[in-house]
């Protein structure tokens, strides 16, 4: 049995709020259970320096995390004077896996910056980032479409993300913190809405596993993938 109570396949509640910056021209706040991200897209009408003459754009990636957003206070990496190898590794995740679900010449050049800051972390917050980044990024592309920007949508496919793993011997999909910080295997699946795969993470944090597991791993990713791509759709 989940901590949870959750079955084996089954995915925590997920709900995505859109419109929720005032000046960002994408943003919203996904929950998926009780981990919740608060992102944001922002469209810079210039391309970074190694882009520029090119005719492509570019999507980009931040990630933080709020003090108080686990169970005890982290300190602000502000405040330390830099960023920490776990928050550059997972913003440059967001970004890699962003840019897969792009055409950045349609985008032409220009920058767009996804940030992701996790108010509550309870497992799978650079999954959620990934997810809810989609959805803001999804809605700053409507504004460069509507207002005749772009001359096609830049926007390729639906990418979400979902972690999976081996808890108590058996794979489960969408990992809280209690079987996160205790699972045999942890993996992390990002996908597109088509069920292609754009980066996995796979490690063996207690015991190895087997090709037939990765298997189970890899169906239980795509079903859930498939549930975060509807509700990407139903939020916007």
């Amino acid at each position: 049995m989940r901590p949870s109570g959750r079955n084996l396949s089954e995915m925590r509640a997920i709900t995505i709020e859109t419109g929720v910056m005032r000046h960002a021209e994408g943003s919203c706040l996904i929950r998926v259970g009780d981990t919740q991200v608060l992102c944001s897209a922002s469209i810079e009408e210039k391309a970074p320096p190694f882009l520029r003459g090119t005719g492509k754009g570019w999507v980009t990636a931040e990630y933080g995390m709020l003090p108080r957003a686990t169970n005890t206070r982290n300190r602000r990496e502000a405040a330390a004077g830099k960023q920490g190898g776990r928050t550059v590794e997972i913003q440059r995740l967001i970004g890699r896996s962003l840019r897969a679900g792009v055409d950045l010449r349609a985008l032409g050049e220009r920058q767009i910056v996804v940030d992701c800051d996790v108010i509550q972390a309870d497992g799978g917050t650079r999954c959620a980032s990934i997810t809810g980044g989609w959805v803001a990024l999804r809605l700053a592309m409507n504004r460069l479409v509507e207002a005749g920007m772009v001359s096609s949508d830049p926007m390729l496919e639906h990418v979400a993300a979902v972690s999976c793993g081996i808890y108590a011997g058996q794979p489960v999909v969408d990992l809280d913190y209690a079987e996160d910080s205790e699972a045999g295997t942890d993996g992390n699946f990002v996908m597109t809405g088509t069920g292609r795969l754009i980066e996995v993470q796979m490690s063996a944090e207690g015991a190895t596993f087997s090709r037939d597991e990765m298997g189970a791993l890899l169906d239980l990713a795509d079903a859930g993938v498939s549930e975060l791509v509807a509700a990407q759709k139903a939020a916007l």
